[in-house]
């Protein structure tokens, strides 16, 4: 999916006074590219992400996908359909559902999208992910790699066009950290496009783009 970002600002107003976390930042990200953002905790890196992915307005600036301007064409209805139909989410904090099991959180973006044999393919990318025998956990009893491979399933689980990964390898040893950047891979040769937060440079080998940001700007 192709994305655009023309002079996208975002303030956040503090008691500390105001803070820019995205200061004019232009973007562009093709189809079947894989981009990363590096740069240190609170340089803007999680509010780009969700700005793209139509959970955070910006204050100024243009947020394009596809032929549409996010968040000057699309109602808040059409931005969930967005999100339910062609992106897929890996936030930091997992944001899984406590009261569900592994499986169910997986299957959880069916509820608005649904996916032919939804439950089959849930299964399938568990499995993959190494948490076949975890489909009946919930997430408490997970460990902090576990939950992230669940986020990951979920994120995947309904073939995203646009991929959209905080810190995604952050908390898997070498073995599922490679996992999970080949399904990364996987989605950019279908066409696809991987937008990512991370300080892996494992990840930082296999992706087309490395960018660096500080203090809410891109920086050579």
């Amino acid at each position: 999916m192709k994305v655009e970002l023309t002079q996208v600002t975002r303030r956040f107003h503090t008691r500390r006074g105001v803070v820019t976390a995205l200061d004019s930042v232009s973007l562009t990200l093709s189809d079947g590219e894989w981009v990363i953002v590096r740069g240190p905790s609170g340089c803007g890196k999680t509010t780009l992400l969700l700005t793209v992915g139509g959970l955070r307005r910006p204050d100024g600036g243009e947020v394009k996908v596809g032929s549409h301007d996010l968040y000057r064409e699309m109602c808040s209805e059409e931005r969930v359909a967005y999100r339910s139909k062609a992106v897929g989410f890996v936030f930091q904090q997992f944001h899984l559902i406590p009261y569900l099991t592994v499986l169910e959180n997986v299957l959880s973006p069916a509820i608005v999208c649904p996916v032919v044999e939804g439950e089959k393919r849930a299964r399938e990318w568990l499995e993959r992910l190494g948490l076949g025998d975890r489909l009946d956990h919930k997430p408490s009893e997970l460990s902090t790699g576990e939950r992230q491979r669940a986020a990951l399933a979920r994120a995947l689980f309904h073939g995203p066009e646009l991929l959209l990964a905080d810190e995604p390898t952050g908390n898997l040893d070498e073995q599922l950290a490679g996992v999970a950047m080949e399904l990364c891979e996987i989605l950019v040769r279908k066409g696809g496009t991987v937008l990512m937060a991370s300080h892996d440079e494992r990840a930082f080998r296999r992706a087309h783009r490395v960018l660096k940001m500080e203090c809410g700007r891109f920086v050579s």
